[in-house]
């Protein structure tokens, strides 16, 4: 029943009475109102995010070695709020508890492993254990986000301005998407252009700048003008070759190994961003997807800054 229909019942029921109070029926609207707006958004299920969440980035796109998909928590649930993250650590879960949710959605999964006990021998235990103890459910979209069209890497792109975004090698996988089988595309990594040509330099100056890089590594820098850029957010090494073999100026990535920045001078431009830096705005596509499907679910962006990694 919405709060029209009530405000008619009662009107018909006694529209003196009503006429003579307007001041308590005024009272009564905006209290109803006020409990349908909760009822709406009290509606919303954990089962539902998650099918929201994964209808975006299907599981299956995730590789052999990972473990997105529910962490903690029971999908029938009713979802009081969501707090999104890239890392679940204690300070996250309490600040989902001050904030009054019982949901957390990251993009690097709490557990990678079979825990053997729960107790507080280390931060993975302390969060599982403050989680169950407040009823919060937690979720993870790693790298089936990673690999997702307009995934990461894409908002990695869009943050630099790039266009003409693609897979940079596009396979197909098939998925069973609102109870139907299918097939997506998916892959690690994406190439983008710039809208001209920019100075290596002034390029690598402008990614340190946008994504608030505290120290950004990078190889030899080019002596020519960059416009083709390959991109894969986190520990992307791995694509190094690739983004060779298609000849781009610049490949950008999370982490890197050592030895993989030797022999490439004057060939491609390196930039290493850091793993935490590079995925910063994932929460950015868990808002957007969430605050589509569900217009009137309290959805906030965690403050704790979960980087490990401190700079003198």
């Amino acid at each position: 029943m919405n709060v029209s229909t009530l405000f008619i019942i009662i009107s018909r029921k006694d529209t003196a009475k009503l006429e003579k109070n307007k001041i308590n029926l005024d009272f009564i609207t905006i209290c109803f109102t006020f409990a349908a707006e909760k009822s709406h958004y009290m509606s919303v299920k954990i089962q539902e995010v998650i099918t929201a969440l994964e209808r975006f980035a299907p599981l299956p796109l995730q590789e052999s070695y990972d473990n997105a998909g529910l962490q903690i928590g029971l999908t029938g649930a009713e979802v009081s709020g969501g707090l999104l993250c890239l890392d679940v650590t204690e300070e996250v879960v309490r600040e989902a508890m001050d904030l009054g949710c019982n949901m957390i959605v990251s993009h690097h999964p709490l557990l990678f492993r079979g825990l053997k006990m729960v107790s507080d021998a280390n931060y993975v235990q302390r969060c599982v254990r403050l989680a169950v103890q407040n009823d919060i459910a937690i979720y993870s979209a790693h790298t089936n986000l990673d690999n997702a069209e307009d995934g990461v890497n894409y908002k990695m792109a869009e943050r630099l301005g790039l266009m003409d975004v693609e897979l940079v090698s596009p396979r197909r996988v098939p998925v069973r998407i609102d109870g139907r089988e299918q097939t997506v595309r998916a892959g690690s990594g994406v190439v983008g252009y710039l809208a001209q040509e920019e100075d290596s330099l002034e390029f690598l100056k402008r990614v340190k700048q946008t994504f608030r890089v505290e120290c950004l590594m990078h190889n030899e820098l080019l002596e020519r003008p960059v416009q083709s850029v390959v991109i894969c957010g986190g520990a992307g090494d791995f694509m190094l070759d690739q983004a060779l073999a298609m000849q781009a100026d610049v490949f950008l990535t999370g982490e890197m190994h050592y030895h993989q920045f030797f022999g490439h001078e004057q060939e491609i431009q390196i930039g290493v961003l850091g793993h935490y830096q590079s995925e910063q705005f994932t929460t950015d596509i868990f808002y957007a997807v969430l605050g589509e499907a569900f217009p009137g679910l309290q959805i906030f962006v965690a403050e704790s800054n979960t980087n490990p990694i401190k700079y003198l």
